[in-house]
């Protein structure tokens, strides 16, 4: 097992290095793909994606220098023979996942079958999530309401017993203040972990860090 769940992407040398160190290898020679489906339940996906790619907004996450970039679209891989996009994810390193609404990229993970396959995957893929891509591997998701999925469709995976609150005090998010999100954190039953845009954890076999430049808190119900 081999994750790390960022907020916003390689913000800092902190998180890019523990990036490299569960890579085994430089970022130049490793092979990544990005799944950007998350994006498009959010009123400006499109547009946020491209950026992303580009890497003119943000942090740095999909143009980082890979030695190969791909695009890996969930909503897609229904109507694909599985072969063929699993062939895929066996020669990537790394599968980057992209930020949006947590219970729309839960639905497509399932729907795709990635969801059943990331056990497996984990043997010797790097799992990097951003935002959203970070909170569905807890206990915990959200969701914008911007699709037409029922209300009562799973927001999260749940392979990890812990919860994500990522943007904590950003400026961008200002309804994101550590105070409400321990009001979020006190309705959980799980221990939550409240992140700035400088904060990621890594998950290992070993166990759990907490990958800081920034500020973080740990809230156990």
């Amino acid at each position: 097992m081999k994750l790390l769940l960022t907020s916003a992407g390689m913000s800092n040398p902190s998180i890019h290095n523990a990036l490299v160190e569960l890579l085994g290898k430089p970022v130049a020679e490793s092979n990544a793909l990005f799944i950007p489906t998350s994006a498009y339940a959010l009123p400006i996906g499109p547009d946020i994606l491209y950026k992303v790619i580009r890497g003119t907004i943000g942090d740095p996450f999909c143009e980082m220098g890979w030695k190969s970039l791909g695009l890996l679209e969930l909503t897609a891989l229904p109507s694909l023979k599985k072969e063929l996009w699993t062939g895929w994810l066996e020669q990537a390193d790394v599968l980057l996942v992209g930020g949006g609404d947590c219970q729309y990229l839960t639905y497509w993970m399932k729907q795709s079958g990635l969801a059943e396959m990331l056990p497996s995957l984990f043997d010797r893929i790097v799992y990097v999530g951003l935002s959203a891509g970070s909170v569905v591997m807890t206990r915990y998701g959200t969701t914008f309401g911007l699709h037409t999925l029922p209300p009562e469709t799973p927001r999260y995976l749940g392979l990890l017993e812990m919860a994500i609150l990522p943007h904590m005090d950003h400026e961008m998010f200002p309804e994101w203040t550590q105070a409400k999100l321990e009001k979020i954190a006190a309705t959980l039953t799980v221990p939550s972990y409240l992140i700035d845009d400088q904060t990621a954890i890594k998950v290992t076999e070993e166990g759990m860090e907490v990958i800081s430049e920034g500020r973080w808190k740990l809230f156990t119900p």
